[in-house]
């Protein structure tokens, strides 16, 4: 499966268009709340295969960046999509909806997957699911994100939608 629309309109809901200093022309890469720098549309920045984190490594990030304006930030979405794609496909065994595969994608992509989530998936566990995707992955560094709740409940709202 592909990841579609509702999928990818989610991901660009949350995410946003990273741009983390609106004084520049072009988009800038922006530190998430958990310090990680990213750019385009949540595109983790690496270094060495290590996340670039933390204030201090701001200079570092931007000479890192490689995603300047929206069309880029779009052809790098699609691209990192395709990691997720196969990540939830072999990790679910059982057959998904659109929208079901469409909101493990969105946050396999935010969060890199659990293992939990898709083990519940794979039984069939629709209460543990509901349960269990509502109340994992909303903080960061400790402390409750409400706009990581709110992004918890759209996926799983996704998922249940036929």
């Amino acid at each position: 499966m592909k990841t579609g629309k509702k999928g990818l309109d989610l991901i660009k809901e949350f995410e946003g268009l990273h741009d983390g200093d609106l004084k520049q022309i072009g988009l800038q890469p922006k530190m998430c709340p958990a310090g990680i720098w990213t750019e385009g549309w949540g595109r983790t920045i690496r270094n060495k295969g290590a996340f670039v984190k933390g204030a201090e490594n701001k200079e570092l990030a931007n000479r890192l960046a490689k995603i300047k304006d929206a069309k880029q930030a779009d052809v790098a979405l699609i691209q990192d999509l395709k990691v997720f794609e196969v990540i939830v496909a072999r990790k679910v065994t059982v057959d998904l909806t659109q929208n079901e595969f469409d909101a493990l994608i969105a946050h396999t992509y935010n969060t890199g997957g659990s293992n939990t989530l898709f083990k519940l998936v794979n039984e069939g566990n629709t209460e543990g699911i509901k349960k269990w995707w509502v109340e994992k992955y909303i903080t960061a560094n400790g402390v409750l994100l409400r706009g990581l709740v709110r992004r918890r409940q759209a996926e799983l709202a996704l998922f249940l939608s036929k």
